[in-house]
């Protein structure tokens, strides 16, 4: 009961509609502590293809190059560098270039 609290109707005060209603989001919560890491690779992607596509080159044609430059740079800090830092992006863009 002590998890259902803030529930809404039913959901927080009888106790088989609380317990279906915590188990139910106990599995949400599972399922989109994955999820949570696909849509944000996902963005990374969009990020950093937005960025490439400025330097004449897509996603796929950079980070290839990246990974035969042997550049140590994931694409959480490389989606960071493109939105936040273009100076330093443009950096790494020339150095795969």
């Amino acid at each position: 009961m002590k998890q259902a609290k803030g529930y809404f109707g039913r959901r927080k005060n009888v106790y088989t509609v609380a317990k279906n209603a915590v188990e139910k989001g106990l599995l949400y919560s599972y399922r989109d502590r994955k999820n949570k890491k696909r849509t944000f690779r996902a963005l990374w992607i969009l990020r950093i293809n937005a960025g490439a596509r400025q330097y004449g080159m897509s996603y796929s044609q950079f980070m290839g190059k990246v990974k035969a430059g042997n550049i140590e740079l994931n694409r959480k800090v490389l989606a960071d560098l493109a939105m936040n830092n273009p100076a330093a992006f443009k950096a790494v863009v020339d150095q795969v270039k």
